[in-house]
This record gives C-alpha cells, sequence and structure tokens, in this order.
C-alpha cells in the first residue's frame, strides 16, 4: 500500500512540474517576443514653439448702461388723452410725448385768470388815487396782496396744467410703450424706457492692486458676444473714490461712444485694459501643457536617427516648465522651451519619455488668443 502510494505522488508532482514549466516557458516566449516587436509607435500632432509679443493687460467683465436712461412717467395722475409718440421714436429733449386730460384744470387756470386781472385792475386804479391822497396806504397793500395771491394761484395752476403735457426730458431713443389711450395713469406710472445712446458707460470691478496701474484718460477695448467680430474702444473717466469692503474691489467706469446703437444698456460685456509695454514671450496651445503634482510639463520631440527608409526616427521627451499668463486658448512658457522647438500638443497621455511617435497635424487643437463662442 505504501509503495503504491509513493508511485501516486511521484506521478502527481511529474504532472505539475509539467504544467508548472510549460506555464514558465509560454511566459518566457510571450516576453521574448513582446520585447522584439520594441515598444508601439504612437501618433501624435505637433506645432512649433514660436515667441510673440503680449501686452500686459488685465480683463474684466462689465455692464453697460446709457449716459442718460429712465422710465418717463407721469409726475400727476389722470386720464391718457393722447399719445405723440411711437414705440422705438428717436425723440428729442422737449418733444411732447403724451397728453393727460386736462379740460377741468384748463377751466379753473381761466377763472383764477380772471380773478387776477379783476385784482390787477382794482390795484391800478386805487394805485392813481392813491396818488391823490384819496385813499389810505393800508388799502393800497391789501389790494397788492390780493393781486400777487391771486398771480401765484394762476402760476400754480398753470404749473399743474404743464404736467398733464409729458415731454422728452432729454434727446434719445424710446422703448416700448407701456400705456394707452383712455388709460388712467397714478403719478409715477411708466409709459416707456427713455435711453440716450450716443454715448454709452461700461461699469466694471478690479481688484485694489490694479489701481497703481490705473489713470482716468487710459484707454480701454470691449468686445461682445453680440457682435463677436467688433472691438469697441473707449476711456476710463471715473475711478471710485472707494474700494468695496466685502471684496477689495473698486468700482470703473469707462465712456465709450456708440454712434451705430450696436450697444445697449444692460448688455455684459468683456473689458481689456492694456498696462504696460509689449514683452516677448514663448507661447503654447494649452493642451500641450500636462499639470502634475510635481510641476506642468510638455513632450518635445528629438530626432533618433533614420528608420531602414531613411525616414527620421522621433520620439519623445518630457520637459518641464514654468507657465505664465493665459489668454484664450493660449499660455506663455517661462522656461523649459526654446523657440523652434516641436511640441506635442495632443497625444501625451500615451507617452512616456523616449516614446517613439509619428506626425499628423491634420487636425488641431484651437489655438486662438481670443476666441469667440460659436452656434455652429
Amino acid at each position: 500500500m505504501i509503495k503504491r502510494m509513493i508511485i501516486m505522488l511521484i506521478i502527481v508532482g511529474i504532472i505539475l512540474g509539467g504544467i508548472f514549466g510549460f506555464i514558465s516557458f509560454k511566459g518566457r516566449m510571450i516576453k521574448e517576443y513582446m520585447a522584439s516587436q520594441g515598444e508601439p509607435i504612437h501618433t501624435v500632432s505637433t506645432i512649433t514653439a514660436n515667441a510673440m509679443d503680449w501686452l500686459p493687460k488685465m480683463e474684466a467683465v462689465g455692464s453697460l448702461q446709457a449716459s442718460q436712461g429712465t422710465n418717463v412717467s407721469a409726475e400727476v395722475p389722470g386720464i391718457v388723452e393722447e399719445i405723440y409718440f411711437k414705440q422705438g421714436d428717436n425723440v428729442k429733449l422737449g418733444m411732447p410725448l403724451l397728453q393727460l386730460r386736462a379740460k377741468d384744470e384748463i377751466a379753473k387756470l381761466e377763472a383764477l385768470k380772471a380773478t387776477a386781472e379783476i385784482n390787477r385792475i382794482t390795484y391800478n386804479r386805487n394805485l392813481a388815487q392813491f396818488e391823490v391822497n384819496a385813499i389810505s396806504k393800508q388799502t393800497l397793500d391789501i389790494d397788492k396782496a390780493n393781486l400777487e395771491v391771486a398771480t401765484a394761484n394762476v402760476n400754480q395752476q398753470q404749473a399743474l396744467l404743464n404736467k398733464k403735457l409729458i415731454r422728452a426730458p432729454f434727446t434719445g431713443k424710446l422703448g416700448i410703450r407701456l400705456i394707452d389711450v383712455g388709460q388712467y395713469l397714478e403719478a409715477g406710472t411708466a409709459i416707456s424706457t427713455l435711453q440716450a445712446l450716443d454715448t454709452i458707460f461700461v461699469d466694471f470691478f478690479l481688484p485694489q492692486q490694479a489701481l497703481s496701474s490705473l489713470k482716468t484718460g487710459q484707454r480701454i477695448t470691449l468686445n461682445s458676444d453680440a457682435y463677436p467680430t467688433d472691438t469697441f474702444t473707449g476711456e476710463i473717466t471715473v475711478i471710485n473714490p472707494k474700494v468695496d469692503t466685502n471684496t477689495r474691489n473698486v468700482k470703473i467706469r469707462a465712456t465709450l461712444n456708440n454712434p451705430n446703437h450696436k450697444l445697449l444698456p444692460g448688455m455684459y460685456v468683456t473689458v481689456s485694459i492694456t498696462t504696460g509695454s509689449a514683452q516677448r514671450y514663448i507661447t503654447l496651445p494649452r493642451t500641450t501643457i500636462t499639470f502634475n503634482s510635481f510641476g506642468s510639463t510638455v513632450y518635445r520631440l528629438e530626432n533618433n536617427g533614420q528608420d531602414e527608409k531613411g525616414k527620421a526616427k522621433l520620439i519623445a521627451k518630457q520637459s518641464l516648465v514654468t507657465t505664465g499668463a493665459t489668454r484664450g486658448d493660449q499660455i506663455t512658457i517661462l522656461t523649459g522651451v526654446k523657440e523652434g522647438e516641436t511640441i506635442v500638443t495632443t497625444g501625451q497621455i500615451k507617452l512616456r519619455n523616449g516614446s517613439p511617435v509619428t506626425v499628423d497635424n491634420s487636425i488641431q487643437p484651437s489655438n486662438d488668443a481670443n476666441p469667440q463662442p460659436s452656434d455652429q
């Protein structure tokens, strides 16, 4: 029995040894095959590192406001009798816009004028009598006071009547009509918005650290997504003399000419302010940079000889870089890249230091310093 057991164990050992030996042999052969094949060649896109002049500038989001703008409203209550304007009209200062019903006020004004005229006649007659000592000075003074009161009443009623006719408070462009003929208006009810658009303000905030670089008269440029291809210019007119204690930002107001009325109050815009002379930097698309905990890196291409067909063999070399300011899709490189070097723009995720590569630049990432949103 013991002999049979020993023979069985020997047979099992031989079988297991054969299995493990085959697995080991198979792994070694696969490893040798993979080593003979070499590292796969990765396809990447590239760009040549070029230097360009960058103007140092600050950017902020601003809001537009008309140089003069208001909701035109009635100062006194009344019923709309006649409307003199059309929606969207350009109106001049003092142009009549709306008439409130005023028949009662006109009748009262005529009565007050008649009273004032009687008082004026009485005063003039008694003045002549006073000059010949026919009446007392007290009687003449009472007549003069009555005339002045009557005249003041006429002026007061005339002022009330004038308020029944609403005029344009300044030259500008009217908006949508908010009232109709026959409608009763409470005092303060808006009839339309009126905006002076020839000159427009842009208000924006900058951090207090920017104050040393700002001054009135400084040129600004403005862009709006409503007009992606247009750039508007203006100048700083007011720097608020107080910094917001919550945000530590200061409010800035710039003034722009707006002859075509493209810019409208309430729009948001991007404001750029140049703060110094041009500086020359190497710039790359942001996609070239790989950001890591140990630093930012790029892959640059180096020539590693020629293959059997005489073509250049390219390999990727990783380099640490120091990045600077960004603008749109671009980023400045302060150290780590030299002008003229070929830098990988896409495909870095599959690379390691020394990886062989082939270049296909049929598709390139965006490299626009001022990209604009697209509806496509």
